[in-house]
């Protein structure tokens, strides 16, 4: 294996120092400006990633309000079936209404079931971001030492 080094006039030295005629106070500005745009960088993330859990918890909260609302029809249906069923005696109407709202009712559980998982699966914590934090914080040791 080769290891290709730039030659030219763009080319650097890596054992020199990038720009050896700075003093101490332009490093220590210059520090001062890269950690601020780092931090910035990393709230700019944060940002990202909590929206992605938000959007994604309010997909939850809008499969249980369709089950809501499944669950009203449920009980609009079960309530006509159940008063044919009373009002006709055993007549056929009445179970035909019944069977309808059977399936209402089992579509409202499957959505409040699937939304409630995905309500509680949303993790608001920008995992990624703490990561990135800690080997940021990590580096900045090292460069210190």
């Amino acid at each position: 294996m080769s290891v290709v080094t730039e030659t030219g006039p763009g080319a650097t030295d890596p054992a020199q120092p990038v720009e050896p005629d700075q003093s101490l106070s332009d490093l220590v500005s210059r520090l001062t400006t890269d950690v601020g745009n780092l931090v910035g960088t990393q709230i700019e993330l944060a940002k990202v990633e909590i929206k992605d859990e938000v959007t994604r918890a309010g997909k939850g909260v809008g499969m249980v309000g369709g089950g809501g609302l499944a669950a009203y029809f449920a009980l609009l249906l079960l309530s006509f079936a159940v008063a044919y069923w009373l009002g006709d005696a055993f007549d056929n109407l009445g179970a035909g209404f019944f069977v309808v709202a059977l399936v209402y009712a089992a579509v409202a559980a499957v959505l409040v079931i699937k939304g409630k998982e995905r309500i509680t699966s949303a993790t608001p914590i920008a995992e990624q971001t703490i990561e990135t934090i800690k080997e940021d914080v990590a580096w900045a040791r090292q460069q210190k030492t």
